[in-house]
């Protein structure tokens, strides 16, 4: 793996950043701090045609409309926000959604799921198979082709991105088309070497996962039920087609190219990556150009698998 790109090192030494490591913070510190800082790596809001707000039962939703999207008939994404099923929210990662629906004249939908540890594993999941149910029933409102929805979403987002795409294989909720799958979380065991080489000083460290996943996985839950570890179930055939981000210097890594390996030889995938970055860099577009170029390659990524786009 090549060094580390100059970008992430001006990411991670940005003016200003004296959080606290989250492995030291109380889960409503983390929230607070994460809410208070975020904006700061990101470039302004693009604008889009519209912003709506609605629910899916009790789940919040942020809905954007890109622009140029049709008013009937568009194409659609359900993105998962990131933030170890601990933190964030659809606000946190607006930059991402805005920016994807614009690129391909969309409907973005993004869940405000439930967070642990007050709502553990699987309720994150119970939402956002919720509002993909939501997004089919209410596809005339929305005007959108329910035929032609993916799910994507980032780290412990693309961690349940990847558990929708194999329910949405399995039956158990509706068909999507795709998936995006950005650095995500595929292996609840951490054991992969990738935990060690990038352990500490790149961002999101070890320790941090550890308490991302203890956290969500309440006492004795099987860390290796394919609905948190992805990469332990028991076939990829027949999923969805994905594209699949990684960042090279990032504990992610290796699990991340491990699913991507998978869905290459089970199913279909296409897997980039960027060798010189880290974990969450496609949200830190102010410090680093490379987030641009990752979107661009995602909204590629979805124009490819949606067959109405591709003419």
């Amino acid at each position: 793996m090549t060094g580390l790109d100059e970008s992430a090192r001006r990411a991670l030494a940005w003016p200003g950043d004296t959080e606290k490591p989250v492995e030291e913070c109380t889960p409503d510190e983390a929230r607070r701090q994460y809410l208070d800082g975020f904006a700061g790596m990101q470039l302004p809001l693009a604008e889009v045609d519209a912003v709506m707000e609605d629910r899916a039962g009790n789940v919040r939703l942020l809905i954007w409309r890109g622009r140029g999207a049709p008013q009937e008939g568009a194409p659609a994404m359900l993105y998962l926000h990131g933030g170890g099923w601990v933190i964030g929210a659809p606000e946190t990662h607006e930059d991402i959604c805005r920016t994807l629906a614009n690129a391909v004249g969309a409907v973005v939908v993004s869940p405000d799921y439930r967070l642990a540890p007050e709502h553990p594993f699987p309720a994150a999941i119970e939402d956002c198979a919720a509002t993909l149910a939501w997004m089919n029933e209410q596809a005339g409102m929305l005007g959108i082709d329910p035929t032609r929805i993916l799910v994507g979403g980032d780290s412990a987002g693309g961690n349940l991105a990847a558990v929708v795409a194999l329910m949405a294989r399995n039956a158990t909720v509706p068909a999507v088309i795709g998936q995006v799958l950005i650095y995500p979380v595929t292996d609840q065991s951490q054991a992969s070497d990738s935990y060690r080489r990038h352990a500490k000083d790149f961002g999101l460290t070890s320790a941090g996962m550890r308490w991302f996943r203890d956290h969500y996985l309440p006492q004795g839950a099987n860390p290796a039920d394919w609905r948190g570890s992805p990469l332990d179930a028991a076939t990829l055939e027949g999923v969805a087609p994905a594209f699949v981000v990684l960042a090279g210097h990032d504990v992610l890594f290796d699990e991340g190219r491990a699913y991507a390996d998978r869905l290459k030889a089970e199913a279909h995938a296409t897997c980039r990556i960027w060798p010189g970055q880290i974990h969450g860099f496609v949200s830190m577009a102010r410090a680093i150009p490379e987030a641009q170029e990752a979107l661009e390659a995602i909204a590629d990524a979805w124009r490819s698998m949606d067959p109405a786009l591709r003419r």
